[in-house]
């Protein structure tokens, strides 16, 4: 399989901002009708339709699924097309819909069909060999066949940096991570984390727990309110709709105290807005993945004719695939904004290996 870093065209996207602002789709139908007349607005018939399968966190889940639809919409909205005319989405509410979801869109001749999410690794491996001829695409994993484009993320990088974040934040020393399934995609967003943290302050301690799914944010929110009340002062989610119980939980702590001092990190789309109470807000600060244009850039490639079938697209800190954001500035102070680009730029240099997996982190550890 070959294997290749995209970086020309999606820097130019992004430099071009070509990301829509908000979602729709909480208020829309699920995708029943999914391809149902296929003519863009001018009446046309679209050239090249795109879609996308959420997975169990849902189109609206504030974080990695709506990010996706909103690269979407935007590659609609580019061409000329609309929902349901050009592009749409289909909601999985759970496993059992993947791969229902992936054979209708197919179904009503959507020429490329984006499973989002390493949860729907098998279902979309399973759909491209029954139908060679139509493009797929996998999203946080890889499908080894000739018709799927595999995008993936240097997850861990981005986490690192916003590990720095949180350590030189926190003001007492401990922090806590939310996943959402424990497995090896997740596990980089939470080693990743405790590096870049224990980078600054190798004493620093790191609650880590798992709610087992990307949807239950009660859940969520009571593993929150546990390592809040066990003394985390920051909370880095990696858990997509369930992240949202950590948000409530923080927000409900301001509302009661609001000189309580009490951060969430947020995950895949910059959730600054999530973080919103009165005059303040609880988001320090988020890692941002450009699923967005990922989803936008490899949609343009199979309208022009240049799908990457068969190819691993890689987005990391280099191309600004992954990122600390920024819109927090009364949070992220000068001292906090300079230690992220020092660090940043050392892991661009190769003089920092940011660890993946748990042994890594136990070397680095080591070593610090």
């Amino acid at each position: 399989m070959k294997n290749r870093k995209y970086l020309l065209l999606f820097t130019v996207l992004l430099s071009l901002g070509l990301v829509l602002a908000a979602c729709g789709g909480g208020s829309e139908d699920d995708s029943d009708n999914a391809g149902s007349d296929d003519a863009g607005s001018d009446g046309e018939t679209p050239e090249y339709t795109s879609a996308i399968v959420t997975d169990e966190g849902g189109v609206d889940d504030k974080s990695f699924n709506q990010s996706a639809w909103e690269g979407l919409q935007a590659w609609g909205e580019e061409h000329g097309y609309s929902k349901g005319e050009g592009f749409d989405y289909a909601q999985s509410n759970n496993e059992s819909d993947y791969l229902p979801n992936l054979t209708r869109l197919v179904r009503n001749d959507y020429d490329l069909v984006f499973g989002i999410g390493f949860l729907l690794e098998d279902a979309v491996a399973e759909i491209a060999e029954q139908n060679p001829d139509n493009d797929f695409a996998i999203v946080d994993t890889v499908v080894e066949a000739p018709n799927v484009a595999s995008i993936t993320f240097a997850e861990h990088e981005g986490s690192f940096l916003v590990g720095v974040a949180a350590a030189l934040k926190t003001q007492t020393d401990k922090l806590g991570f939310v996943g959402g399934v424990d497995s090896d995609l997740i596990n980089k967003f939470e080693v990743g984390f405790v590096a870049g943290a224990k980078s600054v302050n190798p004493d620093i301690e790191v609650d880590i727990q798992y709610v087992g799914d990307f949807s239950s944010a009660d859940d969520g929110k009571l593993i929150a309110t546990r390592m809040y009340n066990d003394g985390a002062d920051i909370i880095y989610h990696a858990a997509g709709a369930a992240g949202n119980g950590v948000f409530a939980q923080a927000k409900d702590i301001k509302q009661n105290d609001p000189e309580r001092e009490v951060w969430v990190i947020g995950v895949d789309r910059d959730q600054h807005e999530e973080g919103q109470i009165g005059d303040h807000n609880v988001t320090l600060t988020s890692m941002v993945k450009r699923v967005d244009i990922s989803v936008q850039e490899v949609s343009n490639m199979g309208l022009n004719g240049e799908f990457p079938g068969g190819e691993i697209l890689e987005f990391g800190l280099e191309d600004n695939g992954v990122s600390a954001a920024r819109t927090n500035e009364e949070a992220l102070t000068d001292e906090i904004i300079e230690e992220i680009e020092n660090w940043k730029a050392q892991i661009i240099d190769g003089e920092v290996e940011v660890p993946q997996t748990h042994d890594e982190l136990e070397t680095f550890e080591s070593s610090l």
